[in-house]
């Protein structure tokens, strides 16, 4: 039985199968990311990915040194006997962080805006079931380590804060610079053969993945976490019911899928409705940013902007709507933006004239 066990998980489709099995897993039990729990197991594991690239830069200059023996400390023995699986703890701790912050970065994202960096992220999720072979180079595994920990600051920070803006974001940029060198200094303690040059050397791999971050972030590329658009549409009518909202919308008795209304009728009030979650104690500005498309047009145009007060807490998210009436016919949109301008979400929908023709309404409660 072991025996055949040992030949199942040599197999060649293993690592996609312990692959999706994680991220599958990650998707289930990952739910607010203001979950004291799931934060310290993310801290715990950026702690322990830390402190393996210490001790395996440490060693590795030993090695290079010639140094050996039993008068070697004990922990430098240890680690000498588990070198050959260190990469694999760390390919298993980076593997963790990636998988959690796709989840929690996927659903504050708008693809449209953020497409890149989650790209980026998923190509190193992915990409680290291939980097066994190169997770021994410490550049390497400090660039990975710095793209990591500054992930994690970026929503962490608010979430403890209470405060999402620039300068929050930029401390979180300074603080991974910290970490980093902290990281080096550690590794290099009491080896006098240690230079600036090989500082230098040694960490720009985590400076150029700290610097691009940066860059994303300028770019509003980098999705507007801890902030998640939980519901988005627009109604002909919304009404607070007690704790609830009743939406009203055009639907048919074969459109299950329906909980919005699209095509809306021209000459009709517009409600547009979100529910946007913010952590415990988070509180912020969100923008509805209305556009507008003519037919035949190729590019919106801005309408209208207009700022609201959110606060943070409600698993289902917080509940806000925007008015407007007498909307021309043509594409139209909103897009749920940050006060930096980057986009949690968006709702879509086409105004047609539809004079005369008989309105089969329901009600929805969020």
């Amino acid at each position: 039985m072991v025996s055949k066990l040992q030949a199942l998980l040599t197999r060649p489709f293993m690592p996609a199968v312990f692959f999706f099995v994680g991220v599958g897993y990650d998707t289930l039990t990952l739910t607010r990311i203001d979950r004291l729990q799931d934060n310290l197991i993310l801290l715990l594991y950026l702690t322990l990915l830390g402190a393996l690239i210490v001790l395996q830069g440490r060693d590795d200059i030993r090695r290079l040194a010639g140094e050996a023996g039993p008068d070697r400390p004990t922990w430098v023995r240890w680690v000498g006997t588990a070198y050959a699986h260190a990469p694999m703890a760390i390919q298993f701790l980076l593997g963790g962080l990636f998988s959690a912050y796709a989840i929690f970065y996927f659903r504050s994202a708008s693809l449209t805006g953020s497409a890149v960096f989650f790209g980026f992220l998923v190509g190193l999720l992915v990409a680290n079931e291939f980097l066994k072979s190169k997770l021994s180079n410490i550049m390497v595994v400090l660039g990975l380590y710095a793209t990591v920990c500054f992930s994690f600051l970026t929503f962490f920070l608010p979430v403890m804060t209470g405060v999402m803006n620039t300068w929050i974001f930029l401390v979180g940029a300074a603080l991974t610079v910290g970490v980093v060198v902290r990281v080096v200094r550690l590794v290099a303690k009491n080896n006098p053969a240690w230079t600036p040059r090989h500082t230098a050397k040694t960490t720009w791999p985590a400076l150029a993945a700290i610097g691009l971050l940066v860059g994303l972030y300028f770019l509003n590329w980098i999705p507007p976490v801890p902030l998640s658009m939980k519901f988005g549409g627009v109604y002909h009518e919304v009404r607070r019911a007690g704790d609830r909202f009743e939406l009203t919308f055009e639907k048919r008795w074969y459109q299950f899928w329906k909980r919005s209304d699209h095509p809306y009728p021209a000459d009709e009030p517009v409600y547009c409705f979100t529910a946007v979650f913010a952590p415990v104690k988070l509180a912020t500005t969100i923008h509805h940013h209305w556009y507008y498309r003519a037919p035949g047009s190729g590019a919106y145009v801005h309408a209208d902007k207009i700022p609201i007060q959110i606060a943070g807490g409600r698993e289902g998210g917080y509940r806000a709507v925007t008015f407007k009436q007498r909307l021309d016919p043509g594409d139209w949109r909103v897009d749920v933006e940050t006060e930096d301008g980057r986009v949690l979400g968006r709702v879509r929908f086409r105004v047609e004239p539809m004079v005369g023709r008989p309105l089969n309404l329901v009600t929805l409660q969020y």
